[in-house]
């Protein structure tokens, strides 16, 4: 049996589950909060606690107010009630059925949601607010447990409701807890990803021209060097291509056309030479790293590209635009002590085909 795949849909699945309750916080929260607040009015209903009943019944009409302003967006006034209503209904429960059938619990409940939905509604410079609010909470709770800890309440629930009230208060307790630590890990997470995803992009982007996808300067340059280090026994050539008469297409096509044929041959060069890396060293210049080549098996390939984009032309709207390419062609030697002078040497080359013709390729002085 492939446990594996198996595995991955059940990572799939928590992943997903994670992404939508993450995407959907707030209104997850007001929801849950309105769920308790039924079951804890079923409970007051048992018991006869009709205050608390009345309680229970206008929290439930709370939240499913704030459930409507969530899905609208609006997630402020959701958080300040959350914390309000929490605040008074502890007080009143407190008061009415005493501080040991677990009703302090909801104050320790909110603790994580005062904490999230701070860090994600407030600005960086309001947050002590966060600490205000859960000093507050603390404060609440410690008045309570003062003012009502040998004090008869008003109503005495059974021993089976008290005990299911504690139950249940430090379910919601430990849940809250659990369930936003899980949630802040996970965003923490996928932060950390995205971040990762967006330095990787950004190297790839430093060193990649963004038109052509070929490598720029700084990403060809490394790859040169490495080739002519005492270490390396590597032969290669550098080929450094100009396309002729270039301003000329972009006058009479506009530079879209002209992109088009940066593209157009861009892609002959990768077809036939494939395996060099390939750079585009600026405007309508290539340069060609052709590792593996000596001069003869060079000069016969690079040839081979100026005939093909000779013959070759880039359909641009149904319109054929024909261009040549001038070619400067160097070996590696031992007088280039790096990967500047060797390329300054085949752009020279091609320097002098463009001044004696155009349309060819000079390998030799």
């Amino acid at each position: 049996m492939d446990t594996s795949g198996l595995d991955r849909k059940k990572e799939s699945l928590y992943i997903r589950t994670l992404s939508f309750l993450s995407d959907n916080v707030f209104a997850f929260t007001a929801g849950v909060m309105c769920l308790v607040h039924v079951v804890l009015l079923i409970l007051m209903l048992v018991s006869g606690v009709k205050p608390l009943v009345f309680m229970n019944i206008l929290s439930v009409v709370v939240y499913l107010f704030c459930f409507i302003l969530c899905m609208n967006g609006t997630i402020l006034p959701v958080y300040v009630s959350i914390v309000l209503e929490v605040t008074v209904y502890t007080i009143l429960s407190s008061y009415y059925i005493g501080i040991d059938n677990g009703t302090h619990c909801f104050l320790f409940a909110i603790i994580p949601i005062i904490i999230f939905f701070g860090c994600n509604l407030l600005p960086r410079g309001k947050r002590w607010g966060i600490a205000l609010m859960l000093l507050l909470n603390f404060s609440t709770f410690a008045v309570l447990y003062a003012i009502f800890y040998s004090v008869n309440p008003p109503y005495i629930v059974t021993p089976g409701i008290k005990l299911t009230l504690i139950l249940f208060s430090s379910f919601v307790m430990v849940f809250s807890t659990i369930f936003y630590s899980v949630l802040h890990i996970f965003l923490t997470e996928n932060q950390m990803i995205s971040l990762e995803q967006l330095n990787r992009q950004l190297y790839v982007d430093a060193q990649e021209d963004a038109l052509t996808s070929l490598l720029n300067r700084r990403g060809f340059l490394p790859l040169v060097e490495e080739l002519m280090s005492e270490e390396s026994e590597d032969t290669f050539c550098i080929a450094f291509c100009d396309l002729d008469n270039f301003k000329h297409v972009n006058d009479r096509f506009g530079h879209d056309g002209g992109d088009e044929v940066l593209k157009n041959v861009t892609l002959m060069i990768k077809d036939e030479l494939p395996g060099c890396d390939i750079c585009r060293w600026g405007g309508e210049e290539f340069v060609i790293l052709m590792k593996g080549y000596d001069m003869e098996g060079a000069r016969l390939k690079a040839e081979s590209l100026r005939n093909r984009i000779e013959k070759q032309p880039t359909v641009f709207y149904g319109k054929p635009i024909y261009i040549t390419t001038t070619i400067g062609l160097e070996e590696k030697s031992p007088v280039y002590s790096g990967p500047e002078e060797i390329i300054k040497k085949a752009d020279a080359r091609m320097y002098y085909g463009k001044q004696h013709g155009k349309n060819i390729l000079v390998f030799e002085d």
